[in-house]
């Protein structure tokens, strides 16, 4: 067993052995290192601040995102193409489209085409 141990380590060692002190240059072109230099500057995309799901006074569910940067996304049910809203001023409403949704705590307000002034709450 012993025997088998050392033949592996000899083996291993003579592989390394020839690798001797060749030397492998390395091509150090970037052909986009100016482009990148002079790129400018990434944005990131808004954050969700809120994700909240509400039962309305119809009993039915609304989900709203609320974003960082004055917009919320509102869907109508989990299947429901999303709209997305915006409050002016950076204040609710949230509007676009025939939606709104007035606030963006536990408790709002939501029209919608086909929902008429809602009370919903988390």
């Amino acid at each position: 067993m012993h025997k088998i141990h050392f033949l592996a380590a000899a083996a291993a060692l003579s592989v390394l052995a020839a690798c001797g002190d060749e030397v492998i240059t390395v091509n150090q072109f970037d052909a986009q290192s100016d482009a990148l230099q002079n790129a400018p500057a990434v944005e990131l995309p808004p954050s969700i601040q809120a994700s909240r799901t509400y039962r309305c006074s119809d009993n039915s569910l609304a989900y709203v995102d609320f974003y960082d940067n004055n917009t919320a996304v509102y869907r109508g049910s989990r299947e429901a193409a999303a709209v997305a809203l915006t409050a002016e001023g950076g204040n609710p409403p949230y509007t676009a489209d025939g939606h709104s949704v007035s606030g963006n705590g536990e408790n709002v307000r939501i029209t919608a085409p086909g929902k008429n002034n809602l009370s919903c709450h988390t």
